[in-house]
């Protein structure tokens, strides 16, 4: 049985669902220590110039649990990406199938954890993309260690035969040994960055953005593109208006 873990992202970018798509569990690390300059509370779409950010505002201090960072209520976030969100993607193809859960999200709920907010939309994108994955949360596993040695416990915890790394973290900090000592073996993430059509052709296609944007264009085909499994599709009924409206 394949495992990946992963922290949770705002907005989960193509390279994370890919990842979690190819694990027969994944384990959502909820409690580890928030980055700043990380994708805990951002990720980019993609406008008229090309690839953009949206970042969710939070209130965190220095070396404090993801679990326990809250959002910047005060700011009109909500507002503002939603606002984007439409004016960017109204004209995409499978915006009316998503709409409902975007204004969910943007207009009807107001969120005061980062956790809460990552994890309503992990799970939908999950079930958007028809992904079948078991996804556990990591908090309800109590599992101890830190760095390896925690991964490793992760995956004996839930009876992992092989663990899923992405190449970033096989080549910076994971150690191998432990995984083997266990009788765990080892699998990189052979990710290809998908080619499908995207709003505002003539600011060039733009690789590994959030799901969000595939999810919008090509719908019920995402997955198959996701997966390199629909390179000879041309998702001809995805191709939007030209004029339609910016890693971990």
């Amino acid at each position: 049985m394949i495992v990946a873990i992963h922290q949770l992202h705002y907005l989960p970018w193509l390279r994370y669902m890919h990842k979690l798509a190819s694990a027969d569990v994944f384990i959502v690390l909820d409690g580890i220590q928030f980055n700043k300059n990380g994708w805990q509370n951002r990720n980019k779409i993609k406008g008229p110039e090309g690839a953009m950010l949206l970042s969710v505002p939070v209130l965190h201090k220095f070396a404090q649990n993801l679990d326990e960072v809250e959002i910047d209520t005060k700011q009109p976030w909500q507002k503002k990406h939603w606002g984007t969100i439409q004016n960017h993607y109204r004209r995409a193809p499978f915006f009316k199938d998503h709409e409902p859960f975007l204004k969910k999200i943007y207009e009807q709920t107001v969120w005061q954890k980062l956790n809460d907010l990552n994890y309503e939309m992990l799970f939908y994108f999950v079930e958007a993309l028809g992904i079948k994955t078991r996804v556990i949360r990591g908090c309800d596993l109590q599992v101890p260690g830190e760095a390896t040695d925690r991964l490793v416990n992760l995956c004996k915890a839930v009876g992992g035969t092989a663990y899923l790394t992405g190449a970033f973290a096989a080549d910076a900090y994971l150690e191998p040994r432990l995984f083997e000592q266990a009788g765990i073996g080892l699998a990189t993430q052979e990710f290809q960055a998908p080619q499908y059509p995207q709003q505002y052709p003539a600011a060039g296609f733009v690789p590994e953005l959030a799901t969000l944007d595939l999810l919008l264009n090509c719908g019920p085909q995402s997955l198959g593109f996701l997966m390199n499994k629909d390179n000879d599709r041309h998702c001809e009924e995805s191709h939007g208006d030209d004029e339609a409206i910016s890693e971990n």
